[in-house]
């Protein structure tokens, strides 16, 4: 599994980061914005923000004092392409699954 596959599930196991990067799709936001939606400590988020920076989900830019945090959805594609390979598995065997019903309706219909 490549390190950036790696960081990006690291970052998504927390369901406390998952509900920050949904907050984040909606806009962009400040730490202190982020801390408001959760009842947990800023440092906490603080934390959080950093797990998803180091994942590659999200970027942070400085304006003036503040830390400025904006999803990066591209960052997801490692772990879209990942779970697809898997949807392509079932989509495969669930074509041999309904292969193998015809064929049996077929032979108890002769």
């Amino acid at each position: 599994m490549n390190a950036a596959l790696q960081g990006a599930f690291r970052a998504l196991a927390d369901p406390t980061r998952r509900d920050i990067l949904m907050h984040l799709s909606a806009r962009d936001m400040t730490i202190a914005e982020v801390a408001d939606h959760f009842s947990i400590t800023r440092a906490a988020v603080k934390k959080h923000l950093t797990v998803l920076e180091e994942g590659r989900l999200i970027s942070v830019r400085t304006e003036g004092r503040e830390r400025i945090n904006h999803l990066e959805p591209v960052g997801l594609k490692p772990v879209a392409d990942w779970v697809n390979y898997f949807d392509r598995y079932w989509d495969d065997r669930l074509l041999g699954l309904q292969r193998a019903v015809k064929d049996h309706e077929r032979k108890n219909d002769d």
